[in-house]
């Protein structure tokens, strides 16, 4: 068993992604700035499922003791270390999650949404009731509500399912030539950091993330075939969770437009 398997089984999917309508309405700064307020809740909770596996896969309480396959805890911890802590534009550490929101304040989008999600994440209210009672899109919502089912039901085949084909490998390269179209056509606006996250995201995924995850799936699930229906299963709703979220993008850029 392999995961050719899987890409198989989600190639009409990932079709429907690489070549959605959504990448040909991001045409002008504000239409980029909508997609990164959305999009900014799926780089923040890419590494809830993270920290997910690497608490699952690795020890990380103390005493410790060693725990599981050495060859995923080095799969995992390396991932970590990229995305926790990688070297930003200017050449400091830091987390992915923290270059997209300096990328937001550069480009102009708001970061009032994520920062109010934040509060409610740092006070230790219920992730689903700060879903719930946010103000947040519905396809936002749903997009959080399905990670986070995921990394609850405790299986770490799955999570990692959602991690490596909902997520690791679905930045198109395409996003770099929308960044560099627009800031052509409108040259005050600063989009380099946002343009650095895509490149970097792109380099790591394709060199090394991409490669990492895929065999830390057939770690997981060697040759058990309930494991690797339920890898099939998990990719499938986390593709269908990614168009529903690209979806609701999709809908609100042109929601502008029409009012503008």
């Amino acid at each position: 068993m392999s995961t050719t398997r899987i890409e198989q089984a989600t190639q009409e999917l990932r079709e429907q992604l690489l070549n959605h309508s959504l990448y040909e309405k991001i045409q002008t700064p504000k239409d980029l700035q909508i997609f990164m307020e959305h999009h900014v809740f799926a780089v923040w909770d890419f590494m809830s499922l993270l920290k997910a596996l690497q608490s699952k896969l690795t020890n990380t309480k103390f005493p410790w003791y060693p725990v599981g396959n050495p060859e995923v805890r080095y799969l995992i911890n390396e991932i970590v270390l990229a995305e926790e802590t990688d070297i930003n534009l200017d050449g400091n550490r830091q987390s992915h999650y923290e270059m997209y929101l300096d990328a937001m304040e550069k480009g102009g989008a708001s970061t009032e949404a994520i920062y109010k999600f934040m509060e409610q994440i740092h006070h230790g209210t219920d992730i689903y009731l700060i879903i719930a009672a946010s103000e947040l899109p519905i396809s936002v919502k749903k997009f959080l509500k399905f990670t986070f089912e995921t990394i609850y039901a405790n299986q770490p085949h799955a999570i990692a399912a959602a991690f490596t084909f909902g997520r690791e490998d679905l930045i198109p390269a395409m996003f770099n030539s929308i960044i560099t179209k627009i800031q052509q056509q409108f040259p005050e606006e600063d989009l380099r950091l946002f343009k650095y996250y895509f490149d970097r995201h792109i380099e790591l995924d394709e060199d090394e993330h991409g490669p990492m995850a895929l065999k830390m799936i057939e770690e997981l699930c060697e040759n058990d075939e309930q494991k690797w229906q339920e890898v099939e299963e998990a990719s499938i709703k986390a593709l269908e969770n990614r168009i529903i979220l690209w979806n609701g993008i999709e809908e609100e850029i042109i929601q502008q437009k029409t009012l503008a």
